[in-house]
């Protein structure tokens, strides 16, 4: 009796190690296999969604795949979610995309064919979708931004949604970036008061991935600065009270860790506001490679003090561990 007592004990004990084993899974980095870059994400039906750019010679980027997860662990791909078939004026360099539920449907905002003026066809599109994993149709049959306005490429979009419900276009390359109010079917623009539709909102050192949150009635305002091929692709921020700010540059809070990885730049937020946890997704350039394509998509957490500063992230192989949306 006295050996099936402890036995019994033995039993739970690896019991409970087991349970607690999965209760502090971890994500790893990266995230999911291959190369991947400029994810955005979002929560959508209590799933986590990642919606990367295929990290690729440019012509051979004329698809993107997109992934999902209920804990952050464990990531299921959903391939092609939209390609050049779909979207007739696009044939190389689909970049960035970022995504945006409105209505019941889902859009996908994306740059394509990486236009250097105003001659060229291309910029940033829109595809459409009934569901996060598509398939997505184009939505204009045409790019929503196909011209170079104060100087910014139109790359690295982004889509805001203020506390009024109004919601933003964030966008810009080549060191520029600018806001523009969209329209409620997203087919194009509403004017400010003044009459302009692109508000340049560039802040000092921005070079492109602009992304935006509020928190605590704050505007936090980040990009990636730094070439995207070399080893110091960085994140850094700024904090107004005003999606158009100004925007003051604050610092950097993600750069490479030599011991690690290196170029971790163009990311994106998930926010937990359930579990008041807020998570960094980005990509970086494994130790191994001299590739400039050759991307990984990576997660860690990311953190603030008492006065709201962002604090520097702290790159890992471990990531996060499990979390689920509820």
């Amino acid at each position: 009796m006295k050996y099936l007592f402890s036995s019994l004990l033995l039993l739970a004990g690896l019991a409970s190690l087991a349970q607690d084993s999965k209760t502090i899974k971890q994500s790893g980095n990266p995230i999911f296999k291959g190369w991947y870059a400029d994810p955005d994400v979002a929560i959508f039906n209590n799933k986590y969604w990642v919606y990367p750019t295929y990290s690729a010679k440019y012509k051979e980027q004329v698809f993107l795949d997109a992934f999902s997860s209920d804990d952050l662990v464990t990531w299921k791909k959903h391939e092609h979610i939209v390609d050049t078939s779909a979207i007739k004026w696009a044939n190389k360099a689909m970049w960035a995309p970022a995504i945006v539920k409105k209505d019941k449907k889902y859009y996908l905002f994306f740059g394509a064919n990486d236009i250097q003026s105003d001659n060229e066809i291309g910029g940033i599109g829109v595809a459409v979708a009934d569901k996060p994993e598509g398939p997505y149709k184009d939505h204009l049959g045409k790019p929503l931004v196909d011209k170079f306005h104060n100087g910014a490429q139109p790359i690295d979009q982004f889509v805001f949604k203020d506390k009024d419900g109004q919601y933003y276009l964030i966008y810009g390359g080549w060191r520029h970036c600018n806001i523009a109010k969209l329209n409620k079917d997203f087919t194009g623009f509403l004017p400010f008061e003044d009459g302009t539709i692109f508000k340049e909102i560039t802040p000092d050192n921005y070079v492109e991935g602009p992304y935006m949150f509020i928190r605590n009635g704050k505007y936090y305002f980040m990009w990636s600065e730094g070439g995207w091929t070399g080893p110091d692709y960085s994140v850094a921020y700024a904090v107004s009270d005003s999606p158009f700010g100004p925007f003051k540059r604050v610092g950097k809070i993600l750069k490479q860790d030599a011991s690690i990885a290196t170029g971790a730049g163009h990311h994106s937020v998930i926010i937990n506001e359930k579990k008041g946890a807020y998570y960094i997704v980005y990509h970086r350039r494994p130790l191994t490679e001299t590739d400039g394509n050759h991307r990984v998509t990576c997660i860690d957490e990311m953190k603030f003090d008492t006065e709201g500063n962002i604090l520097p992230v702290k790159i890992t192989n471990e990531g996060v561990k499990a979390q689920k949306v509820k």
